[in-house]
């Protein structure tokens, strides 16, 4: 394995499946089986889910309401979906910790970087839910940050399409993928892959961030073993 510690991204949207609300349970088993096999493996995985499949902070706070509220019921959203993780990779037998940023305590830890890193060197997945704890950040950001935090090798945003391209694959056939990219280019070319926040912080701490589809099969085991797949942003 050319990674020893990993922090995966995935959507909130990833979790939608077929639906068009809430989580899929045949999409979400499918996402943990692929975390099961890569554990397997010996990899330490840390996990950041969004809650846009639940509720969207800021399109709440386009529609009126109070951006500090809306991000916070977005971050309750995370946690909801951090569970639903937690509870399908222990259908696998995978041992994990949902860990968050705003104290929970009858359903998850606090987070605390140290009992995180703990965790992962027992072979645990850790879940981070609520972001970072503030508003106005993205989940975005909090993985990138917690990835920083926890000294992962690399960030694996996990995705519907195959990487990064040079416009919307979902609606431009003829889309060219980026094999490879520059923090700076991302930044100029302005890609809406990741949060420009996201991005500058990976970039100042040199972690690249690897963009890829999540929904095929084998993809994150292909990943860690050190096949070429989706787009590294380096």
């Amino acid at each position: 394995m050319i990674y020893k510690r990993i922090l995966l991204k995935l959507s909130g949207e990833a979790l939608l499946g077929e639906r068009q609300y809430g989580i899929d349970p045949v999409r979400i088993s499918q996402y943990a089986q692929e975390i099961k096999k890569a554990t397997n493996l010996g990899v330490e995985i840390a996990v950041v889910i969004g809650g846009g499949n639940i509720f969207r902070g800021v399109s709440a706070a386009s529609n009126g309401m109070d951006r500090v509220q809306a991000d916070y019921m977005g971050m309750l959203a995370t946690v909801i979906n951090g569970l639903a993780l937690q509870s399908a990779l222990e259908e696998e037998n995978v041992p994990t910790r949902l860990q968050t940023a705003i104290k929970i305590e009858a359903v998850a830890e606090a987070y605390i970087k140290r009992k995180a890193v703990r965790h992962l060197e027992k072979k645990r997945v850790v879940i981070f839910g609520a972001g970072t704890g503030n508003p106005f950040f993205t989940t975005d950001s909090a993985a990138v940050l917690r990835a920083i935090e926890v000294n992962a090798d690399v960030i694996l945003k996990g995705t519907r399409v195959d990487g990064i391209y040079d416009s919307d694959p979902e609606k431009n056939k003829n889309a060219t993928q980026y094999d490879s990219i520059s923090f700076e280019s991302v930044l100029r070319k302005n890609l809406k892959v990741m949060d420009s926040t996201a991005f500058t912080l990976s970039q100042e701490n040199n972690l690249p961030i690897i963009v890829f589809n999540m929904n095929k099969q084998g993809n994150l085991l292909k990943i860690i073993s050190g096949e070429k797949i989706g787009t590294i942003v380096k």
